[in-house]
């Protein structure tokens, strides 16, 4: 005998309700298994999913570093590879 007719009615498939977070639309999709997510998933649509990589790559959003980490550090020097600066 077999388990699967035994699981709860209201287990799956049922209502996904999320955000996009590009356009704010409220989505709400049938979710059928519990580890299948929306095609687009965060997104409600493939363009919203391009609006968002098109931000990051012009660089629209950025991970803030620590002042410390970049701005106080003098520029190194550094020679081509396999070049030696000294000179004879």
């Amino acid at each position: 005998m077999e388990d699967r007719d035994q699981t709860a009615p209201d287990e799956f498939p049922r209502h996904l309700e999320f955000t996009c977070p590009t356009c704010k639309r409220r989505v709400r999709v049938l979710q059928e298994h519990p580890s299948k997510l929306p095609r687009f998933f965060p997104f409600c649509s493939e363009r919203c999913k391009l609006i968002d990589l098109g931000a990051w790559l012009d660089a629209g959003y950025r991970i803030a570093s620590k002042p410390d980490e970049e701005s106080d550090r003098p520029a190194e020097k550094s020679s081509p590879a396999g070049h030696s600066e000294s000179h004879e």
